[in-house]
């Protein structure tokens, strides 16, 4: 059962007729071309029928290698950059309680993050937790040069061999890596690191239902085959389902793509949950990355409400109005909470006394929503009935062939990143790297 739902009513108005069957027309032919591999960037659709080819065995060896971190460690460390940990993290954070770190010991690792940036503070502190706890570690690169992650695991590896001795640590790395090249394949091969393929045709961007995304939430106990079930469910709709009226994925394709062409050039993505914050930025660096070319693309950008709604909603309301909204809804809470009555009422709040601290969330979300639309903000609003496995499995999913459709409609290839490399050429330069 597809469990993600999409509300445009709050986007139509903004929209005619006549431009959105213009839109439709393209969707169509963009939808015939990525299912049928003859788009831009053909290459690197592995990732589109990806979840229906994950075997058991692989499932079965991550799992298997979980619990080995599980007896081994208290804390494992993700090294990556990117879709190399920023998939993990949006399905670990998004599952796991908001204060996991104070809370007793569940027999699973707390999961840390190492090199997504180039901060010596962040790592030498990180150091120093390491230095008081038992670790093992992942390392995700297909090239095993990438700046931020290579020195991330030069520091961890020379920190585990001076903690554990040299001889001892093959054991507590894994290496997530290309299957047949690359620095990081070389050395796992040398030092006899355990090691899990990213395919060849799938970016980092989009692995995250590969090993690189999978192995580090099996290590957080969490169930990657519902993940991967849920991912299996949308993957047989969406690229079944040819109508612009019925495919989820078109029909927010066609809505943002023709609001940006309307002059909104800035999607906020928008959750009412804090849980959800690290997948509004998994989301971010996905169509961020996917989009952001030949001087075109909408700029994704992610707000959690009601938080920033006393810092941004100013600006929202009565700014410029380059700005369109998606909201991920969430039906069902994780946990409920009544609200209390109390006898003096100083705070005045006994009106909503015996309400559902959900309720008044909900109500502020569709307060807001109205509000925002009243003041030219047009508002998309993706539904999911609660926030487990299966359900983040279909939403990646759909992010994902959404994006690769908007992509095309943009008329980008959806799967390079060109300009990523720009800023690494003048650090390079600037480094005395030879050849720069």
């Amino acid at each position: 059962m597809i469990n993600v739902g999409i509300d445009i009513s709050n986007a139509k108005p903004f929209i005619t007729s006549e431009e959105m069957s213009v839109i439709n027309g393209e969707i169509i032919a963009h939808h015939r071309d990525l299912v049928s591999g003859t788009g831009k960037g053909s290459d690197f659709l592995g990732w589109l029928r990806l979840p229906s080819g994950i075997e058991n065995d692989l499932i079965t060896r991550i799992k298997e290698d979980a619990q080995e971190v599980r007896n081994l460690a208290d804390v494992f460390v993700v090294i990556g950059i990117g879709g190399s940990y920023l998939g993990a993290r949006a399905v670990i954070e998004s599952l796991s309680n908001n204060f996991s770190a104070m809370m007793p010991d569940n027999g699973t690792p707390h999961i840390l993050y190492a090199g997504n940036n180039l901060c010596s503070g962040y790592h030498a502190d990180l150091l120093d937790v390491l230095s008081e706890n038992s670790y093992s570690v992942a390392v995700i690169s297909k090239s095993g040069t990438t700046t931020e992650p290579a020195i991330a695991f030069r520091l961890i590896k020379d920190h585990l061999e001076k903690k554990y001795g040299k001889q001892n640590i093959a054991g507590r790395i894994i290496a997530i890596t290309d299957a047949h090249k690359g620095a990081l394949k070389q050395m796992a091969d040398i030092e006899g690191y355990k090691t899990y393929i990213i395919p060849d045709d799938v970016g980092g961007r989009y692995s995250v239902l590969t090993p690189v995304g999978l192995l580090p939430v099996a290590v957080a106990g969490y169930d990657i085959e519902k993940i991967v079930a849920g991912a299996r469910e949308m993957q047989a709709f969406l690229i079944s389902d040819t109508s612009p009226a019925s495919n989820l994925a078109m029909i927010y394709t066609a809505y943002r793509n023709a609001l940006y062409r309307k002059g909104k050039k800035i999607e906020l993505l928008v959750n009412y949950q804090p849980c959800l914050f690290y997948f509004c930025e998994w989301w971010k660096q996905l169509f961020g990355e996917s989009e952001g070319k030949e001087h075109k693309g909408i700029f994704p950008t992610s707000a959690g409400f009601t938080t920033d709604l006393h810092s941004l909603g100013q600006y929202i309301q009565e700014g410029v109005r380059d700005i369109f909204e998606t909201v991920i809804s969430v039906g069902n809470p994780s946990r409920e909470l009544e609200i209390p009555r109390d006898e003096e009422d100083a705070d005045e709040l006994n009106y909503i006394a015996g309400w559902n601290m959900s309720e008044v969330n909900s109500k502020a979300e569709q307060g807001t929503t109205m509000a925002h639309v009243e003041g030219g903000v047009p508002n998309i609003r993706i539904t999911i009935p609660r926030v487990n496995e299966e359900t983040l499995g279909q939403l990646i999913y759909f992010f994902e062939f959404s994006c690769a459709l908007s992509g095309y409609t943009l008329g980008v290839n959806p799967f390079d990143q060109p300009g990523v490399e720009a800023y690494k050429r003048k650090m390079f330069a600037l480094l005395g790297k030879k050849g720069y």
